[in-house]
């Protein structure tokens, strides 16, 4: 009776401690790493889910840019940090990507790592330079073929969305490009505008703006239907590259070993942001879709979407250069 009663009382005192962590949680400023360049899509959104997350939980939430090494500086910053809440990464699906291009990382996205929720994803769109005389994917396909190795594209680092997106445009259209990683998006999307570089596979919601302006020209979008913000614009797969799809989706993760009380708390005040209908509102104008997930739900995703580009890393035969 004695054992009982003192099992009853821990796990009493364990609920209290759990309520305890999620009702005082947080009492200071909150980090967001953000492991690339500012001015990007995952910067961009940072920064708009930082204040939305200060307005409901009271405290600040501060954005820190830490790029380099395609995300494993910033990202193995946030591993490495005390897992008590107050250290959040800004992910995308760079991170899974990752965990199959780049083996010395020193860390294990899987493992190092307590998914919180998904934020949002868009489509990439596929432009060029004006002077590239090119006005469809089948055309650039056929110029590509009849150069081998002589037009480039540009991305925002080694297996970025961007990076990807372009290999795998390069296995499935059975063409060879030359591939130039930047330390951001924000730098490759500016030699590509200046024609340094022929193209660039680059998120919706930062390069339409330019496509309308007749500073590059768009050829395809990457998702399964047209996007809402450029719709004069074929997917690739109406163009012929069919079953092709390429996004990018953000998310927001937190060191292993954070208190659960802690990712619920967060999972359930990002969910209430990422629903609210005039975000919805202001997303959709953007490209952006917004992703509402569980804490299970999100980690059970995350570990899919290593697994997807796992086997897509090893069909195109891509490489971190």
């Amino acid at each position: 009776m004695k054992f009982t009663r003192v099992i009853s009382a821990f796990f009493g005192l364990a609920a209290a401690l759990t309520v305890q962590a999620q009702q005082g949680y947080p009492n200071r400023p909150v980090k967001i790493i953000v492991p690339f360049a500012a001015s990007g899509p995952a910067d961009n959104y940072a920064r708009f889910m930082a204040q939305r997350l200060q307005d409901a939980l009271g405290q600040p939430f501060v954005v820190d840019n830490r790029p380099g090494a395609g995300s494993i500086i910033g990202t193995d910053a946030v591993a490495k940090s005390p897992a008590d809440g107050y250290t959040l990464l800004m992910m995308s699906n760079t991170q899974t990507v990752n965990e199959s291009l780049i083996s010395n990382k020193p860390f294990n996205l899987l493992k190092d790592f307590a998914p919180i929720a998904p934020v949002n994803y868009s489509d990439l769109v596929l432009v060029v330079h004006p002077k590239l005389q090119v006005n469809t994917l089948p055309e650039l396909i056929k110029l590509a073929r009849a150069n081998p190795g002589k037009l480039n594209y540009a991305s925002s680092g080694n297996g970025t969305p961007y990076h990807m997106a372009g290999e795998l445009f390069k296995h499935m259209a059975g063409i060879d490009m030359t591939h130039i990683p930047y330390k951001g998006s924000a730098a490759a999307r500016t030699d590509v505008l200046s024609g340094q570089v022929d193209m660039m596979f680059d998120a919706v919601t930062t390069m339409s703006e330019n496509i309308k302006a007749g500073k590059v020209r768009g050829l395809a979008t990457t998702g399964k239907v047209r996007s809402l913000v450029i719709p004069e614009l074929p997917t690739a797969n109406d163009e012929g590259l069919l079953k092709y799809e390429a996004v990018i989706w953000l998310g927001l993760m937190a060191p292993a070993g954070t208190p659960e009380a802690i990712v619920t708390r967060l999972n359930t005040e990002i969910n209430k942001i990422v629903n609210n209908p005039d975000v919805k509102a202001t997303w959709a104008k953007q490209g952006a879709v917004p992703m509402s997930m569980s804490v299970p739900v999100f980690t059970k995703y995350v570990a899919e979407d290593v697994a997807k580009w796992a086997n897509i890393v090893k069909v195109s035969g891509a490489k971190a250069d």
